[in-house]
């Protein structure tokens, strides 16, 4: 039976990322939140406009975006991932102008055409990006907008950086083995001449990318900043395929890493800078 191109990040995100997701939600919903409307203000809903939400999650941006079409607007949220989809369902059974379907999105974009396609996040992991973008740009009518999130480099998301940095030098770079991931990773898209390549070969035109800069919180302390970047993200992608050697090292990996979110503390938190890129383009 041949495995579809995706498969292995459908199930981590499936299954190990979105427990994760689960135990971080409110960390995770303010901190890309602040990006998201952003994006969302770039995208400028109108009225009666047909959206698609593309790796909407939990459904909270699905349900930003439906309250801004209004009534007589549409808005579709589809994501890789059941659980999440049965999430987002379950939050916005209340939203009449809200729906969600599982897709792959480098499979199919389900219920076109759309005014626009929005993306918090949600693009990062495709194994072959092109096709998925030029699904997208299927989907959408002619004129159509995407705007999309997606994290510019770890050198500027630095709470990430040092973390990983500091986990590296004491494991080095464990080999993957037969561990599910999901896929290129979250910041795949950090370059822009790559991304309007990817663009541009999917057939869209009018690329722009904004710069989205903002602090990002880690947890209240630092042991709590620490939880979160073993649990998330690369630090805690690295100690999770390095398997027993991880967990000897865990007590020795937790004080490593305290110690480079130390000067992030402040009196409200422990926070630390993110970058991203809002990513416009037309479908001609």
């Amino acid at each position: 039976m041949t495995q579809m191109p995706n498969a292995e990040a459908i199930e981590a995100w499936n299954t190990v990322l979105f427990d994760k997701f689960v135990q971080f939600r409110d960390l995770l919903v303010t901190n890309l939140g602040i990006h998201g409307v952003r994006a969302i203000e770039r995208l400028a809903p109108s009225a009666g406009e047909r959206i698609v939400d593309l790796g909407c999650g939990f459904g909270d941006t699905t349900i930003e975006l439906a309250r801004r079409v209004g009534p007589t607007g549409r808005v579709v949220g589809i994501d890789a991932a059941p659980r999440f989809i049965e999430a987002a369902r379950a939050e916005a059974a209340h939203v009449a102008n809200a729906s969600f379907d599982v897709a792959d999105v480098q499979a199919r974009v389900p219920g076109g055409p759309f005014d626009a396609a929005y993306s918090r996040m949600g693009m990062m992991f495709f194994a072959s990006p092109v096709i998925a973008l030029r699904n997208v740009r299927a989907a959408l009518r002619s004129g159509g907008r995407l705007c999309m999130v997606v994290w510019r480099s770890k050198a500027a998301n630095e709470g990430v950086a040092v973390s990983e940095q500091v986990v590296r030098d004491l494991l080095g770079d464990p080999d993957k083995g037969d561990q599910i991931t999901c896929g290129p990773g979250p910041f795949s898209m950090a370059s822009a001449d790559v991304v309007s390549d990817q663009l541009a070969a999917a057939g869209f035109t009018d690329i722009g990318f904004s710069r989205s800069d903002a602090p990002m919180r880690l947890g209240n302390n630092v042991d709590a900043a620490t939880e979160f970047a073993l649990s998330l993200g690369p630090a805690g992608e690295l100690v999770r395929l390095a398997g027993e050697a991880g967990i000897a090292r865990r007590a020795e990996i937790e004080t490593a890493i305290r110690a480079v979110l130390a000067p992030f503390v402040r009196a409200d938190g422990v926070f630390a800078g993110s970058s991203t890129w809002i990513v416009t383009a037309t479908a001609p």
